[in-house]
């Protein structure tokens, strides 16, 4: 396969993974799976929570794509790492940029990534699994990115007087 179409078959599936969770995220963590995914919101002791255990979902298709499309010498391969790519993106934005568990990105003072951290706030006011939103990571509605850019030009705007 030429790596024209590799990339692209990789890129589209990024984007599409976008929406993937998007969707798992509104309609089943915070549905019929939600009791994997409370301890997010209902924040227990420990490192890990049961909500960790969604990154099994999403790491299966990507593996079985991988595998077979290995095996077959195939485009499965590059969705496979399409989707291992989000996951990646996933745990840098997800898990250490906006919930800190690590100690990495401290300092990201750029307006998307003001916009992406709020609109996870505003989700996480929400303790249950009701009157959730902001269901997305990389593209969350277009007001955040309006305060972003307003709170950074007001800082800007001080630090010049």
């Amino acid at each position: 396969m030429e790596i024209l179409t590799a990339s692209l078959i990789v890129v589209c599936t990024f984007l599409t993974m976008e929406g993937v969770a998007w969707a798992a995220h509104k309609y089943l963590m915070h549905g019929a799976m939600w009791y994997f995914h409370r301890d997010h919101h209902q924040h227990e002791p420990g490192f890990f929570e049961k909500n960790d255990a969604f990154f099994l979902i999403f790491a299966v298709p990507s593996a079985w794509c991988f595998i077979t499309g290995s095996i077959h010498a195939d485009f499965r391969f590059w969705i496979g790492t399409g989707i291992a790519a989000y996951g990646f993106c996933y745990f840098l934005v997800h898990d250490v940029f906006i919930h800190r568990r690590f100690n990495w990105f401290r300092n990201a003072k750029h307006p998307y990534f003001a916009a992406i951290r709020k609109a996870h706030k505003v989700h996480h006011k929400h303790l249950n699994k009701e009157d959730g939103e902001c269901f997305g990571m990389l593209w969350v509605p277009l007001r955040f990115f309006k305060e972003a850019r307003k709170a950074q030009a007001a800082r800007t705007q001080k630090q010049a007087a």
